[in-house]
């Protein structure tokens, strides 16, 4: 039964915290004491045109949290909430919802479309609100119905297509749906509210659209109708419609061919002449037919040109006219675009375009360009200039080395000269695109760089002098830095020619980490960029550099230490700095113990090194947690077996982290840590091991924990086992059960969606890690413990065998598996070895692989399984 609640839900928004604090607490009691009655008194608030705006507006907010969450594992709790409510209560409740959508007041009728459509999210997938869709479509068909009503329905029903899949509907209720929507779009509408509410839901249901888009007839009509949307007099509408041929590029992209030339014209002249929101629009559907183009050159078989969707090659099609176009976009750029991240407007829009024409069209897009480039490079005025750059940077991903190279060399020394010039927008682009260059044409080991010994110095000299710049163009010349580092990795004698600049650079970033004129965020991509010239210098050259840089960083974060905490701002400074300082010295850790001859370094500094990690740990700060874990990892490998002294009191913050559900990246990262620590202390980790299986186990049980930490736990097991060797045996009987559900759980897996199939890789990949660290770990004592779970296993490998397409990686740690089985098993092999034929398969495809250690794992497999039998006899 409903109550009175006007009164509460206006005091809930006083500006008296008292009388606000006493309306939140009543309102909390109702909703524990009645949850249907709180849900039905919230309904009848919200549909009631008598009521304040204030109370009904509140009302619906509270209706709608209380049916949706961001996080999982609170959206199924009020899921199932909503579910155990008598559906009597429950009717009552949708009815006063829908009636609510004739309310004369605006603001209520459209918080009743969120809260129908998010009760429609739980709802329609289990079949229990069959007539939803024939109440929303009677407001439409019915004779006389208010524009504001046809508006809140056609606004519902946009809600609902976003918030269902397109599984949950029959056709019949798509074609229905999709008729009200299109016939609400129609020009002869007079209502532009209507007209609006109507494009908004054709957007959210173009996924739902397939069957009416394979149909020619019907298809025509919808493009017909979005089209003159497009050229409405409304500039709302006009974006909307636009919105919607985005993502009918990207949905319905093989079928675009007859309307190709109507969309040029509607595009071309939205980006000439319509307002920038609309402009924007019609530039990202260029973007988005790059993108599609993009991908099925990618997935195209070389040879045959085959691909399962026609590539209509629209982008070289339109070369001529769309490079023109978005050229002249590159000219409208706003004053304060540089100082701003947050800003998008057409010159960026447009330059984005141009980068995807590139990489679509590859070399053709240059002499299209260059012209651009070269009339403009040298014009008085900075938005030309400026343009040029930017153009020219645009286009470096795509073309071929050999089209690119002879420009790029002959621009190098003008980009270097625009370093300097008076406009700073041209000084923050220009820093952009050298820091292009360096990504993409200065790999030395591959034998290509336009930075050769003749040019290096200048271009050093340049960039630690513009470094020195106002912020936003200091950001980007630490890019261009980071990128040249980058590029001396792994290069041989090539990497010598940065080694005599590194001092200067290291101490360079330095300064413009000490800077005060600017935010964190350029202190953070300076500690990014120091990071980087670390990792890729040539460790024999710059050792000493290092030795000498370490002593640095360790003083700078123990002063993090003596901030002044005044405020959770300070305290948040203090988390970024301190986590920036410990990934400096996770990276210097890493660099000096990567060779025996600098380990040294590290080993006699690693006490002073720990202690400042554990003092940053009682500063309590997720961030910091996360890097501080990870620098702490470094140091177990690069200790070995003397990380033990520190376990003592860094055991409690390796709990504290396996058991934060809420930071999972910081659960995650500690399970890792774990696996670290194994491999640095093998056995040595026994006394902290019932400890540390209790907390992954509880990790692995937890309904709440993100699902992304689980296969990082099923690594950990292989890395713990592998370090106590057959003192992991009590603990078999609860992994093994974990490790053969998750197995069971692969094959269940939604594999059309690709974050779970990547999911799904990672999971397949992390219990076969498990497997084999038990395999390896049982092997030399106790190997029989895992004949019974062998025939699981097989039965898990062969499962994931008959995978198509296969992840190279579950491959290869299924292979290895299968090799580390044989080799543990022995004698015993020949028993569960029963269906060789899948085995001969499975290694003969790893056989013809070009990855060369898949072939070598499936080489030592093979071999292994050959002396099982033999030893078999």
């Amino acid at each position: 039964m409903a109550l009175e609640i006007t009164q509460f839900l206006l005091a809930a928004q006083s500006a008296d915290a008292k009388i606000r604090t006493e309306a939140e607490s009543n309102l909390s009691q109702f909703r524990e004491q009645n949850l249907p009655g709180f849900f039905l008194s919230l309904a009848v608030e919200l549909s009631n045109d008598g009521k304040p705006t204030e109370s009904r507006r509140l009302a619906g907010i509270v209706l709608k949290n209380s049916l949706d969450a961001k996080e999982t594992v609170r959206k199924q709790q009020l899921v199932q909430q909503w579910l155990a409510i008598d559906s009597s209560c429950k009717s009552q409740i949708k009815s006063l919802l829908l009636s609510c959508l004739g309310s004369s007041v605006r603001e209520a009728s459209h918080t009743a479309s969120q809260v129908i459509a998010k009760i429609a999210s739980i709802e329609v997938p289990q079949k229990q609100w069959p007539e939803l869709i024939g109440s929303l479509l009677v407001n439409m068909t019915q004779q006389g119905s208010p524009a504001s009503v046809k508006q809140a329905t056609l606004e519902t029903l946009g809600y609902v297509c976003e918030e269902i899949s397109h599984h949950d509907l029959v056709q019949d209720e798509v074609n229905s749906v999709l008729t009200a929507v299109v016939q609400g779009m129609n020009v002869e509408e007079e209502s532009v509210e209507v007209r609006l509410a109507a494009t908004r839901a054709l957007y959210n249901a173009l996924d739902f659209a397939q069957t009416n888009f394979d149909n020619e007839m019907e298809r025509n009509y919808i493009m017909k109708v979005i089209c003159e949307a497009a050229t409405a007099k409304e500039g709302q509408l006009r974006q909307a419609a636009f919105e919607c041929l985005v993502s009918i590029a990207s949905t319905y992209y093989e079928l675009l061919e007859p309307y190709m030339q109507t969309l040029f014209q509607l595009t071309a002249k939205a980006v000439k002449e319509d307002e920038e929101a609309v402009s924007l629009q019609a530039i990202e559907f260029w973007s988005s037919i790059c993108d599609e183009e993009i991908e099925l050159q990618d997935y195209e078989v070389p040879d045959s040109g085959d691909s399962s969707v026609q590539h209509s090659r629209f982008i070289e099609k339109a070369l001529g006219v769309l490079v023109p176009m978005l050229l002249e976009t590159l000219l409208k750029q706003d004053e304060e675009q540089d100082q701003d991240d947050d800003i998008w407007n057409l010159a960026m829009a447009g330059g984005t375009c141009l980068g995807l024409v590139a990489r679509t069209v590859g070399d053709a897009v240059v002499p299209l360009v260059m012209p651009f480039v070269e009339a403009n490079i040298m014009k008085p005025d900075w938005r030309s200039r400026e343009a040029a750059i930017y153009a020219f940077g645009s286009i470096l991903e795509g073309p071929s080395i050999e089209k690119l190279s002879p420009m790029v060399h002959a621009g190098l020394k003008h980009l270097l000269d625009a370093m300097k010039d008076n406009n700073e927008h041209i000084r923050d682009t220009t820093a952009w695109t050298l820091s292009r260059i360096f990504e993409l044409l200065h790999t030395p080991a591959s034998g290509f760089s336009v930075i050769t010994p003749a040019n290096l110095q200048q271009i050093v000299e340049v960039l630690l002098e513009s470094i020195k710049d106002v912020p936003h163009v200091a950001e980007k010349v630490c890019g261009a830095i980071y990128f040249l580092s980058q590029g001396y990795e792994d290069a041989g004698t090539s990497s010598s020619l940065l080694t005599p600049f590194i001092t200067q650079i290291i101490s360079s970033l330095i300064a413009t980490a000490d800077r005060t004129d600017s935010g964190s965020k350029l202190r953070t991509t300076a500690y990014e960029t120091l990071n980087e010239v670390v990792r890729c210098s040539n460790l024999s050259e710059t050792s000493q550099i290092i030795n000498h840089l370490c002593p640095v960083i360790m003083d700078k974060l123990a002063q993090t230490f003596e901030l002044q905490i005044l405020s959770s701002d300070d305290r948040e400074k203090q988390g970024d700095l301190q986590a920036s300082l410990c990934g400096v010295l996770q990276v210097i850790i890493q660099k000096l113990s990567s060779a025996d001859e600098t380990k040294a370094i590290i080993l006699q500094v690693a006490d002073q090194i720990m202690t400042l990690f554990l003092k940053v740990f009682a500063c309590r700060s997720s961030t910091v947690h996360e890097e501080a874990m990870l620098a702490i990892g470094a140091l177990a490998y690069a200790t070995g077996s003397d990380f033990l002294k520190y376990m003592p009191e860094f055991y409690k913050y390796i709990e504290m982290g396996l058991q934060n559900f809420e930071e999972y990246q910081v659960c995650s990262i500690s399970v890792g840590v774990v696996g670290d620590i194994c491999r640095a202390l093998d056995d040595k980790i026994l006394p902290y091991c019932d400890g540390i299986m209790t907390l992954l186990l509880k990790d692995l049980s937890s309904g709440e924990l993100n699902r992304s930490v689980k296969p990082p736990i099923f690594s950990c097991f292989g890395d713990i086992a592998l370090a106590i060797g057959e003192h992991f045996e009590k603990y078999l009987q609860y992994a093994l059960p974990m490790m053969q559900s998750a197995a069971q759980m692969c094959a269940q897996l939604d594999n059309s969606d690709d974050e779970m199939l990547e999911y799904g890789n990672q999971l397949r990949r992390s219990i076969f890690e498990a497997y084999s660290g038990l395999l390896q770990g049982f092997k030399s004592t106790k190997a029989n413990l895992m004949l019974p779970h062998a025939p699981h296993l097989l039965q898990f490998i062969e499962l994931v065998a008959k995978d198509s397409p296969r992840d190279e990686s579950v491959t290869k740690a299924a292979v290895a598996v299968l090799g580390d089985l044989a080799d543990a098993l022995g004698s015993s092999a020949k028993t569960i070895f029963k269906d060789p034929a899948f085995l001969e398969q499975l290694l003969g495809e790893c056989l013809q692989s070009d990855d060369e250690q898949l072939k070598e794992t499936a080489t030592w497999t093979q071999g292994m399984i050959g002396r099982a039998f033999s030893v078999c006899g």
